[in-house]
């Protein structure tokens, strides 16, 4: 998957059939990450699937969070290619295979 596509916060709103300022919710509630470009806030496209935030994602951003993570480091991490899953863990997020990821980010974590 390589690199996020980063949307725009109204996008993601629409997406999951959700109105803007739940969608600032989620964020600040660290289900989602955002990002500001340009003064807009982004999320990466590959956090909602079938018009739900990934499942697995809200909690892997937590266990990476609590070791000390930055946005911008899980960001990295989610997007890491990983040869033991194969693909990247948001990938192996979107294909429900979340266990797998969690386990990583746990070993990440020490």
């Amino acid at each position: 998957m390589g690199q996020p596509t980063f949307v725009p916060v109204p996008d993601i709103a629409d997406e999951l059939g959700a109105s803007v300022p739940k969608v600032q919710q989620l964020v600040r509630e660290r289900q989602l990450l955002a990002v500001r470009e340009a003064g807009v806030l982004r999320v990466p496209a590959e956090f909602v699937q079938k018009g739900e935030v990934v499942r697995g994602l809200p909690g892997t951003i937590t266990v990476l969070t609590d070791a000390g993570f930055a946005d911008d480091e899980i960001l990295r991490w989610l997007y890491a290619e990983d040869d033991s899953l194969p693909g990247s863990p948001i990938e192996a997020l979107r294909a429900n295979r979340g266990t797998e990821v969690k386990r990583r980010a746990q070993a990440a974590a020490f």
